[in-house]
């Protein structure tokens, strides 16, 4: 199968903010599709009259360009390339490549005939100094592999029933769709992912050589989504269990080049009633299912938190910012908040059994607002339990 999924809501994104004078940059792990969506948006913009020679793109991970990662050569390479009196249209795939590249991005933004985007697979490009030296003068969008709608796009006869353990264990990775029908092929393609991201964007970066300590905190994660996690934790099961001897710093360094290189999402906990962020353990979500099931080969268990991952990876796609609520003892799954509005979110595999459907709904009744709030379960219900609207998961996921 060779198809180009469309993503009309990063495609609506990028139109919207044609043509102003600030940096558009597309963030998100790798092979999520970052590139594929700027062929598609150039795609758009030859529809629209806008010609090759007025196109410039260039990919800073190609081998053929490793003499413009310097950051002025790039920038004098770029100018020289420029049409004077037409708009130019400036693609550069991993601009984190470049040495000091806020240098080029500052000053090709200046020029009046200069539109740039830019994407990048690590979260360090847009922290602290780089974020200062950018000035705020630029709009991110982040992007995820593809929901599993979009993933049905693919599949427009199939039955949802049916794909969605395919989403899970082939991934929402765009490329992975070309490989359907060969688990062999999909589980090579996504371990050349994780050895990418693992050796290239965290390792080398951050100059550590033995890869051993950092694979075991990785599998660690992938073997405990949606649970509690603390550095502590980490560090009495590698050394309890796994016999390795990584220290608690780094540990937490090892968490946050996770994060960084958008492999895992850290969730904070929320304090409901006292509302404030709380410093105790985090949750970390998997930017995709299918990474987890090639690393770890665990078909089909621990379905209900592999759910919560892709209901969590959907609240952020929809816009939402996402948090662990805590009240009264009990724990929401998920505490979102968008455009000043709250809503509650609670996620299982299935609530048959009258004991777990209690469990689930008791933090949600305990909380004293008005807000929505939402049990998504693999289960067909459509019940109302006083407010609380019982949905199916796949039906949330498939809804526009």
């Amino acid at each position: 199968m060779n198809m180009l999924v469309n993503r009309p809501e990063y495609l609506t994104k990028l139109h919207g903010f044609k043509n102003m004078q600030f940096v558009k940059a597309v963030t998100g792990v790798r092979r999520c599709g970052k590139s594929t969506l700027f062929k598609l948006f150039q795609n758009d913009l030859k529809k629209d009259g806008v010609s090759s020679e007025q196109i410039l793109e260039i990919n800073l991970e190609d081998a053929d360009n490793d003499h413009l990662l310097n950051w002025k050569t790039l920038h004098d390479h770029i100018k020289k390339n420029l049409l004077t009196d037409k708009m130019n249209y400036i693609f550069l795939d991993e601009i984190q490549q470049v040495e000091n590249f806020p240098k080029t991005i500052n000053s090709l933004r200046l020029l009046k005939n200069v539109d740039l985007y830019v994407t990048g697979s690590n979260a360090y490009m847009f922290s602290g100094q780089i974020m200062t030296l950018l000035g705020g003068r630029y709009v991110e969008i982040k992007m995820l592999p593809l929901s599993f709608s979009e993933y049905m796009q693919a599949f427009p006869k199939a039955e949802p029933l049916q794909k969605y353990k395919d989403y899970l264990e082939h991934s929402g990775f765009p490329q992975a769709l070309e490989f359907m029908g060969n688990k062999q092929l999909i589980h090579d393609y996504l371990e050349g992912i994780y050895n990418t991201i693992v050796r290239r964007d965290v390792l080398l970066r951050k100059g550590m050589k033995d890869s051993s300590q950092f694979e075991n905190i990785i599998r660690f994660l992938f073997d405990n989504i949606g649970s509690e996690v603390s550095v502590n934790k980490i560090f009495n099961t590698l050394k309890n269990e796994i016999k390795v001897p990584v220290q608690p710093p780094v540990i937490n360094e090892y968490l946050d080049a996770l994060v960084e290189s958008y492999i895992f999402y850290k969730v904070p906990r929320w304090d409901i009633k006292g509302r404030k962020y709380l410093k105790t353990n985090s949750k970390f979500y998997a930017v995709d299912a299918g990474l987890r099931y090639a690393l770890l080969g665990k078909e089909g268990t621990d379905a209900g938190h592999i759910l919560e991952n892709v209901v969590y990876l959907e609240l952020l796609r929809r816009g939402y910012r996402v948090s662990v609520g805590l009240i009264s003892g009990a724990e929401v799954d998920f505490y979102v908040e968008k455009d000043g509005g709250i809503e509650y979110y609670q996620v299982a595999q299935s609530v048959l059994d009258e004991n777990v459907l209690k469990r689930e709904l008791n933090p949600l009744q305990i909380i004293d607002d008005n807000y929505p709030k939402f049990l998504l379960t693999r289960d067909y219900s459509g019940s109302n339990y006083k407010g609380i609207q019982h949905l199916n998961a796949l039906e949330w996921l498939l809804a526009l």
